[in-house]
């Protein structure tokens, strides 16, 4: 497999990097403090394109592919994961669900605008009672004169309150089990779709997630997203591309841990010479190095599957297994290098931390990843 990027390539890392560099790192100590949305980031990266990654052209997007999808991730993440938890969340699973599964109409009145970055999609699957057992979701659709009545909860909504189209999992047929999940789209301000109070996370604190009340709310017909009855089928496809992204994310994450420590190394001195200088510094920074590499690995690989094939769901799940708990080992090797400094809150580092753990929730927790895996090997 040829792991060296094209010259195109190459220029849209740097063209991020450098984005990220001047308006999102400045800034990101701030935005976390204050739970505070980057609207102006979010707005300058679809002004990029950046919002329709994997969409084409015609539909409003850059009409890229999943290795150019995870160079931005990683790069936007290695600046803040909440940036990149916020294009996740709007590319890979609103904006895509409805790119594989609309139709053409729904691709032109919902898909463009969000590929444009002209609006803001959310995804919701997750409920109080239903995580990592999806398919034991509540929420009910019910057919009524000219489309359906939605009822029930959802929790853990990335851009929950903001969003201006939602792309929402309901139970359609009780009885069959998760082949009675259907997918629909709904619009902001619709009658009946009541945003919750955003929640007070530990990390990724810029990135609204929010919970979301329906009552009683109608879905025209021509909003059932997909066929009646394969949403959770749908979605599984979904969060096989999703998981490749949360893979980026952690990956970025994990650079600037290693990125913070290296620096931090040459400057710092202790008992008369640099830190770096020191073999169980040393050591750390090469454990860290060697297993970022190996998560590369894996992200790069994944990526190159899915624009390969439909289904990559062993690969997709063991890159964002080792990913995202490498994110979280180089976040703590960090703090630890950094001593007092990496414990106290304005210095930067105990964020990488806050920030790493999510990707080990988010999508599928490392637990359902490892079931998964294992899955896929015992098939």
């Amino acid at each position: 497999m040829n792991f060296d990027f094209t010259q195109e390539q190459e220029i849209l890392r740097e063209t991020i990097q450098d984005f990220a560099r001047n308006e999102i790192a400045p800034h990101c100590l701030q935005w976390d403090e204050r739970q505070e949305f980057p609207a102006r980031a979010i707005q300058q990266i679809g002004e990029m394109g950046m919002m329709g990654i994997l969409v084409e052209e015609e539909n409003g997007g850059a009409g890229l592919g999943y290795i150019e999808y995870v160079i931005i991730l990683e790069e936007l993440s290695r600046a803040d994961a909440s940036i990149g938890i916020s294009v996740d969340a709007h590319n890979s699973l609103c904006g895509e669900h409805i790119h594989q599964f609309g139709t053409p109409e729904q691709k032109f009145r919902y898909l463009k605008p969000l590929a444009e970055g002209k609006s803001l999609g959310a995804w919701a699957l997750t409920e109080p009672g239903s995580g990592s057992d999806a398919a034991a979701a509540k929420t009910r659709a019910s057919r009524t004169d000219g489309g359906w009545i939605l009822n029930g909860e959802k929790s853990f909504c990335t851009h929950g309150i903001r969003a201006d189209v939602y792309v929402i999992l309901a139970i359609t047929d009780p009885e069959a089990g998760s082949r009675g999940m259907s997918a629909f789209i709904v619009e902001k301000g619709s009658e009946g779709l009541q945003p919750g109070k955003k929640e007070d996370k530990l990390g990724c604190r810029a990135c609204e997630t929010a919970s979301l009340s329906l009552d009683n709310l109608f879905v025209p017909e021509e909003n059932l997203l997909g066929e009646e009855g394969e949403g959770f089928i749908a979605a599984l496809e979904i969060l096989d591309g999703g998981r490749v992204a949360i893979a980026a994310i952690a990956l970025g994450i994990a650079r600037h841990a290693l990125d913070v420590s290296l620096d931090y190394s040459k400057e710092r001195e202790q008992f008369g010479r640099p830190i770096g200088e020191f073999q169980g510094i040393r050591f750390k920074l090469a454990d860290m190095a060697t297993r970022i590499e190996a998560a590369r690995l894996l992200t790069y690989q994944a990526a190159t599957l899915k624009q390969t094939r439909k289904l990559i769901t062993r690969e997709s799940s063991m890159a964002k297994l080792y990913s995202s708990e490498v994110s979280v080992w180089a976040a703590g090797q960090a703090i630890q290098i950094h001593g007092g400094y990496g414990y106290i809150r304005g210095y930067g580092v105990e964020k990488l931390w806050r920030d790493s753990k999510l990707t080990t929730i988010g999508e599928g927790t490392s637990e359902i990843q490892r079931i998964i895996i294992a899955r896929e090997l015992l098939h």
